[in-house]
């Protein structure tokens, strides 16, 4: 099925509307209840791509384009949907904010226990790097919103338009107070794992990246020296860093990026008056790879060029952002050159991923791919590359049963449905209860997400083709998981039905995995409007045939009379028109170039022929 952002987006946010908004009343709560994060996704399938994409954009009543406006109809005209935004942010920000004023983060419904006991109240209350995220992405969206809508409302002269202007005015100060607090945690859930090349998690991490048979200590004078530039960046920073990390022990191992949640024994943060940014940390500090993307994903929002644009963050916010890019790029350049490291064949390609505690599933691959083709994203990619990506989406594609048949008990189907299973270390120790655990089942969406930005980079024709090709795969795998009936309809997720398992069609939807099929939509709309491909070749092409074309038409201007307006001169100047936009779109459009230059060539013979055909009359 051909991928169309807008139309699904559209229609996403139709059922959205149809399901969350009723008399005049926002519905929150979804499959799993409501929850920090799960309202975060509730309300980020709606703004995310209203701040994303410019075409639907919701900020500027004025400006609202008709199929948005019909689609959102049941929240009122143009200017009654900004302000309905406005006041379910408002009861966002009331809803996960606790007595004292303080942005709460909690997980509750989202957290199992390993035991299948419900967690207690005081693990419910648990705060995980997923909460700091999402907040952090939909603070961003609301506080981008806020801004523009408010340059609307403030010019207008009714009586209601004063007092939504100082509800946002008070709102955005509440948002930017959430933001703050989101960052914080995400900066004090960074960690650095040492470990010693002899124990059992070192000799794992030494299997995983030798791929070509070298003895164990080789090895790990090489990975040590290969990670040095890592290794030396992360001695230098201080704030926030979680102590014990044996970054001066030069034959230590490590590993870097996001723990669960704040970490246990991570440093306070002094500059902001803030509880969070001096509260204990539970979480083992040791990185999680799904945890470490999320963190990541949550980081690029934060640095994107909107928010740059919009001057959306106060100085101690730009301050904590600088601290957060730096680990953001440390993390990004470790799990890169770990994914590809070596002479041969990557680690990465080795398919599964095996983690430093023994854990291997398809679904690491997949986050360890995404970590790659986002610091690809951010520097400048190799066609080699993004050549062998394609292999590995294929793979995991395959793997995933996205692209293969379901067989009987197949048990590829546990990356989808339960997902997998991820413990919290540290959990067991809050309230006397049993260790929680992180379920993710994202597995489509996500791999959707990192092959539409893969295609976006890559200047290869066959493999962007091939990405694009199992990028509508996916898109249709994922079409066959909405929802069929009842309320949620038009929304995710019916998996169960997918994969062949006995279970009744879902009542409520997962705002969890809707969202992520909206990040998918809109990195869909980020790589169509990029330019198209300029193979080398193509643009050779198109400079020789405007070359023979400009030839000709100089040619036929030497016998026009400058001062004739006949039908012949008219279509000279014409085919010159042609070819000057031609010349014009050779670098950036060289397919659509060689079609003017044929069709300016067309009409060339065309005149030739008739001067042939005059001379020969005569």
């Amino acid at each position: 099925m051909r991928i169309q952002p807008r139309a699904q987006i559209l229609n996403v946010w139709k059922t959205v509307i149809a399901t969350c908004y009723q008399d005049g009343k926002w519905q929150w709560g979804g499959r799993d209840g409501s929850n920090s994060i799960s309202d975060a996704e509730q309300l980020l399938c709606l703004l995310y791509p209203a701040t994303e994409i410019n075409v639907l954009a919701l900020d500027r009543p004025d400006d609202m384009a008709e199929d948005v406006k019909e689609t959102l109809e049941a929240m009122g005209g143009a200017t009654r949907i900004g302000e309905v935004i406005v006041t379910v942010l408002e009861e966002y920000i009331e809803n996960h904010t606790d007595p004292d004023g303080e942005p709460e983060f909690s997980a509750g419904s989202y957290l199992r226990a390993n035991s299948g006991r419900d967690p207690n109240q005081a693990q419910r209350e648990i705060e995980v790097v997923d909460s700091y995220s999402m907040s952090l992405t939909l603070s961003i969206a609301a506080l981008g919103f806020l801004r523009v809508f408010r340059g609307f409302v403030q010019g207008q002269t009714y009586d209601e338009a004063k007092l939504l202007g100082e509800r946002i005015h008070e709102l955005s100060a509440k948002i930017s107070i959430r933001l703050t607090a989101a960052m914080i945690g995400l900066l004090r859930s960074f960690v650095v794992n040492t470990v010693s090349t002899k124990s059992e998690p070192g000799e794992t991490i030494i299997r995983m990246l030798n791929q070509t048979g070298q003895p164990p200590k080789v090895m790990a004078e090489n990975i040590i020296r290969g990670l040095e530039p890592v290794r030396t960046q992360l001695r230098g920073i201080k704030l926030a860093m979680v102590p014990g990390a044996e970054l001066g022990a030069e034959d230590m191992l490590f590993e870097c990026g996001w723990t669960w949640g704040i970490a246990r024994e991570a440093e306070p943060i002094d500059f902001v008056q803030a509880k969070i940014a001096r509260q204990s940390g539970t979480a083992d500090p040791r990185p999680y790879l799904y945890f470490s993307v999320v963190a990541l994903d949550g980081i690029n929002d934060l640095t994107s060029q909107r928010t740059r644009q919009l001057d959306l963050l106060d100085e101690n916010q730009r301050r904590l952002a600088e601290a957060l890019q730096t680990r953001w790029h440390l993390t990004q350049l470790y799990w890169s050159t770990v994914a590809r490291f070596g002479a041969g064949r990557w680690p990465l390609e080795d398919i599964p991923w095996r983690t430093s505690d023994g854990q291997e599933s398809d679904y690491y691959s997949l986050v360890v791919s995404a970590v790659l083709i986002q610091d690809l994203v951010n520097r400048t990619a190799n066609d080699e590359d993004l050549t062998r990506a394609v292999e590995i989406f294929d793979e995991l594609a395959r793997r995933g049963r996205i692209t293969r048949r379901v067989t009987k008990d197949d048990p590829s189907v546990e990356v989808h449905v339960p997902g997998v299973r991820m413990s919290l270390v540290g959990t067991e120790d809050i309230g006397g209860g049993d260790r929680l655990s992180w379920i993710v089942s994202d597995y489509a969406p996500v791999l959707l997400k990192r092959i539409l930005q893969a295609a976006r980079l890559s200047g290869n024709v066959t493999a962007r083709d091939r990405l694009m090709e199992l990028a509508k795969s996916v898109m249709e795998h994922l079409d066959s998981r909405i929802i069929q009936d009842g309320p949620a309809a038009g929304l995710w997720d019916d998996s169960a039905r997918v994969f062949g398992l006995a279970s009744s069609s879902p009542s409520q939807p997962s705002w969890y995995l809707t969202e992520r099929v909206i990040e998918g939509l809109v990195t869909a709309d980020r790589t169509y409007r990029s330019l198209p491909l300029r193979p080398v070749t193509l643009v050779d092409d198109a400079v020789a045939l405007l070359n023979e074309a400009e030839h000709l038409l100089n040619r036929e201007l030497l016998e026009v009379n400058a001062a004739d307006f006949t039908a012949n001169r008219r279509a000279l100047a014409k085919i010159e028109r042609h070819l000057d936009r031609a010349r014009r779109m050779i670098d950036e459009r060289p397919g659509t170039a060689v079609v003017l230059t044929m069709r300016a060539l067309d009409q060339l013979d065309e005149l030739a022929y008739a001067d042939q055909d005059a001379m020969r009359s005569n």
